[in-house]
């Protein structure tokens, strides 16, 4: 079965078996390996990717449940040289631990801040309760997103101040 999937901003056709899970469509047939496969049941998170803008995890999706749909992984927020403000704020604030639940965590909290761009504590936490780290890293988690909330902010102002 043909499936048609807009990824990052480029459009990708293959040929997937009708059972294949969108996990394993991004990292197996277009090499995008940030999305992880943590526990294989839909608890862990570290599958989180974006469909048509809201947070899912990606191990419980066909894709061909994706089938003209938009997806955005953790290699479509930011880049290297440009890195998004959550990329940065786990940077920042020692988010990392040893990085496998990162991309999860990380599209986790844009669909939070893209709906709550000021974030409380709680909040944060609540929002994050579908996401495990294994490190026990939450305090830092918590402390990358309120930066990355605080530097979206702040960079919202100083645009509209611009355009002011």
């Amino acid at each position: 079965m043909n499936v048609t999937v807009t990824v990052n901003g480029k459009a990708f056709t293959r040929a997937v078996e009708p059972r294949t899970l969108l996990v394993h469509f991004l990292r197996e047939e277009l090499g995008l390996t940030g999305t992880h496969v943590g526990c294989d049941t839909s608890q862990c998170g570290a599958c989180t990717v974006h469909l048509n803008g809201d947070a899912v995890k990606s191990c419980t999706v066909l894709a061909v449940q994706a089938d003209g749909m938009e997806v955005t992984t953790i290699e479509g927020l930011g880049t290297p040289a440009e890195l998004h403000p959550l990329q940065a704020g786990f940077w920042e604030k020692h988010g990392l631990q040893c990085g496998f639940c990162t991309p999860g965590m990380i599209m986790s909290a844009a669909e939070l801040l893209r709906h709550n761009p000021d974030p409380s504590e709680e909040e944060i936490r609540h929002h994050l309760e579908g996401n495990y780290c294994r490190c026990t890293g939450y305090h830092n988690i918590v402390r990358a997103v309120q930066e990355a909330a605080r530097a979206s902010r702040a960079a919202g102002q100083a645009e509209q101040a611009a355009d002011d």
